[in-house]
C-alpha cells in the first residue's frame, strides 16, 4: 500500500521537523502531542522553538493544508514516534512515552499500517513498541497470523544535529531496522519521500545500537579532550594550545573541552549501553564519569576566582547545551549556574542566553539568578564564566580580552 497520511506523535526537536519536511512533500500530516500551546502554535503557522528554516516549511505546509496538529491519533497509513527517552535513577531506560504512544496509536490501527519508532531507544525497545500494541490489540500481529491483521514495525533512529535539522533531514545516510524484512522496506520507501542520502536497512536491535554507538564514540572522544583540560590546568599548559598542536599530526584529531556534555543524546545515549551490558562497558562508563564530572571542575574555577569578593557578581554566558539554539536540554550550562547559585548565597549569578526569553523554572526559583543581556552582564560582572558559544559571544570575544584571572574560559573558540 502506497502511505499518503502519517501520524507523527511528538512534536518537539525531531517530531516537528519530520513532520514538517513530509508535509512539505504533500503527505497529508497529523503530528500529535500533549501540549496545548505546541498544538496552538503550529496550528497557526508558528513554531515552538528555535531551529533554522523550520518555520518556514511548518507555515508553508499548514497553509497549503498538508500539516495540523492535535492532543490524539487519527488513523493513519504510517506513525512515527518521536517521543522522549530519558533514564530513571540508576540509569535504567524510560520507556513510558514510547508505551503511552503506542497504546495512544493502537486503537486507530486497521491493518497494514507501518509503526516506525524514532526515538532513541536502548536495544529490544522497538519489539517492546510493538508488543504494546499487539497486547492492546489482540486482533492484530506482527507476522500475519490466522485471524488476525498485519502490522509492521520498524526503527529509524534521528541522526540530526540542532541548528542543522532541516539540512540534515534530507541530506544525511539514514539507518532503518525492521521487525521483518518487509518493516524495513516499507520504512525505506517512506523516507525516499524526502531523504536524499543512502537509506541502510538492516534490523531493528542493530538500528537501534548504531545510533547509541553513534553518540557513544562521540562522548568518550570529548572525555579524552576534558580529561585532558584537567590535565593540562594541573601543569599549566595551555589546552587549546596543546590540542592545535597534537592535531597537525595527519592521524591525530582531537575535540575541543568543554563544561560537559549536553543535549538528549549524548549526554544520555551511552547510558543505554552500559544498561544493556555492564561487565563489559567500561570505556563507555568511564568516560561519561568524566564528562559527568566537568561540571563541578568549572564551578570549582569558579569558586576560586571569587575568592576574596564580599557579594560578587557572576556573569553566565549561556545556558543552552550547545551554540545558537535555544535547547537546554540536559545542559550542563544549566546546572553549572544552578549549582553556582546555591553553593555562592552571596553571590548573583547573571545569566545570559539570547535565544530564550525567559529563565527555566529551576533557575527562575533561585533568588540569586537572573537573565540578561550580554551588554549588561559585561558592565556589572565581576567574575565571568563562558559557558557556550554562540556566534553572539564571539563577536564580544574579539573586543574584550578573555585571559585575566576573573576569566573562566570553558569554550576555546570564544577567545
Amino acid at each position: 500500500m502506497g502511505i499518503n497520511t502519517v501520524g507523527v506523535i511528538g512534536l518537539g526537536y525531531i517530531g516537528l521537523p519530520t513532520a514538517a519536511i513530509l508535509a512539505s512533500k504533500d503527505v497529508k500530516v497529523v503530528g500529535v502531542d500533549i501540549n496545548d500551546r505546541t498544538i496552538e502554535a503550529i496550528n497557526r503557522g508558528e513554531v515552538p522553538f528555535v531551529e533554522p528554516d523550520l518555520a518556514t516549511y511548518v507555515g508553508g505546509a499548514v497553509q497549503h493544508g498538508t500539516l495540523r496538529a492535535a492532543k490524539t491519533p487519527e488513523p493513519a497509513d504510517a506513525f512515527i514516534i518521536a517521543v522522549p527517552t530519558p533514564f530513571k535513577d540508576g540509569f535504567e531506560p524510560d520507556l513510558s512515552y514510547i508505551k503511552a504512544a503506542a497504546e495512544a496509536v493502537a486503537p486507530h490501527l486497521g491493518g497494514g499500517e507501518l509503526i516506525i519508532l524514532e526515538s532513541t531507544s536502548p536495544p529490544g525497545a522497538t519489539r517492546k513498541m510493538a508488543e504494546w500494541i499487539v497486547a492492546s490489540r489482540p486482533d492484530l500481529s506482527l507476522d500475519g497470523a490466522p485471524g488476525t491483521a498485519q502490522i509492521h514495525v520498524a526503527h529509524c533512529p534521528e541522526r540530526v544535529l540542532p541548528g542543522r535539522v532541516m539540512i540534515e533531514l534530507v541530506m544525511n545516510d539514514r539507518i532503518v531496522g525492521g521487525l521483518t524484512a518487509e518493516a524495513a522496506k516499507m520504512a525505506q520507501e517512506l523516507y525516499a519521500i524526502f531523504c536524499q542520502g543512502e537509506i541502510l536497512l538492516t534490523d531493528d536491535v542493530t538500528a537501534e545500537m548504531a545510533k547509541l554507538v553513534e553518540n557513544s564514540f562521540r562522548d568518550v572522544n570529548i572525555a579524552f579532550a576534558n580529561e585532558l583540560s584537567l590535565i593540562a590546568d594541573t601543569l599549566d599548559i595551555d589546552v587549546w594550545e596543546l590540542i592545535r598542536l597534537a592535531n597537525h599530526h595527519p592521524r591525530v584529531n582531537i575535540l575541543q573541552p568543554g563544561p560537559g556534555v549536553g543535549g538528549h543524546c549524548i549526554a544520555v545515549d551511552p547510558w543505554f549501553i552500559v544498561h544493556a551490558d555492564p561487565e563489559q562497558a567500561r570505556l563507555i562508563r568511564t568516560a561519561r564519569e568524566v564528562n559527568d564530572a566537568k561540571p563541578l571542575w568549572v564551578i570549582e574555577q569558579v569558586e576560586r576566582a571569587v575568592a576574596g569578593l564580599e557579594s560578587p557578581t557572576i556573569a553566565a554566558l549561556g545556558l543552552a547545551f550547545k551554540a545558537d539554539i535555544d535547547d537546554l536540554r540536559e545542559s550542563p550550562a544549566r546546572k553549572i549556574v544552578a549549582d553556582l547559585a546555591d553553593r555562592l548565597p552571596h553571590a548573583e549569578v547573571v545569566a545570559v542566553e539570547p535565544h530564550i526569553e525567559a529563565l527555566p523554572p529551576d533557575l527562575a526559583n533561585r533568588r540569586n539568578v537572573r537573565l540578561t543581556s550580554l551588554e549588561e552582564a559585561a558592565e556589572v560582572a565581576e567574575v565571568t564564566v563562558v559557558l557556550v558559544d554562540h556566534t553572539e559571544f564571539h563577536e564580544w570575544a574579539a573586543a574584550n580580552d578573555l585571559t585575566g584571572s576573573r576569566i573562566v574560559n570553558t569554550r576555546g573558540g570564544v577567545r
